[in-house]
């Protein structure tokens, strides 16, 4: 499948690993692909999303605002129940080390044992990430195209409904619209 797609949809695959690396993701969502649409320059999915009103910076902005919890409602919280937030991280790092708590992404094994680096691991696909890519190659089919380029993926992203939809929802868009000038714009290129 990937030999069909276009070297800016191919970017967009290794960009949506990077915006995941420093987002500090230990996956690769539909929200990053869709920010790595977005990050690049050019491309029909890129010019109809911006036509539309979306940057990279605000689903940026979406996706950092989906923080699990808020640390000082979490001390407040635990303070209520008489738990020391404070009193227990010292004890912590008086066993183990300043930074013990401090969140490391894991480390894998390289070639001959050694272990690569934390920059360069892999990062993995959701299911829902992955079922894109599949509805992106379907997307090029249903058109008669013989390549995947990014206008395919954003395609995949809106038929997909998972949380780059819910982004591109929340600031306001109709996906069905969307999708229309999608096909419009890939029509006229």
């Amino acid at each position: 499948m990937f030999e069909r797609f276009t070297d800016r949809a191919r970017q967009v695959v290794k960009e949506a690993q990077e915006e995941a690396r420093r987002l500090g993701h230990h996956y690769i969502g539909t929200e990053h692909l869709l920010l790595a649409i977005l990050s690049l320059d050019g491309g029909i999915a890129r010019n109809v999303l911006v036509d539309a009103g979306i940057s990279a910076k605000t689903v940026r902005q979406a996706i950092q605002g989906e923080a699990p919890s808020d640390p000082n409602t979490d001390a407040e919280a635990l303070e209520s129940i008489g738990i020391d937030l404070n009193a227990v991280r010292a004890k912590l790092e008086e066993a183990f080390g300043p930074g013990a708590l401090d969140e490391q992404p894991p480390r894998r094994r390289g070639w001959f044992g050694r272990k690569s680096q934390p920059g360069g691991r892999h990062i993995p696909f959701t299911p829902r990430s992955k079922m894109v890519l599949e509805l992106s190659l379907r997307e090029a089919l249903a058109l008669k195209h013989k390549h995947i380029g990014t206008e395919h993926l954003l395609l995949g992203l809106i038929r997909e409904q998972g949380r780059a939809a819910k982004i591109l929802t929340e600031q306001g868009i109709d996906l069905k619209q969307l999708r229309n000038k999608t096909i419009e714009a890939t029509r006229q290129a």
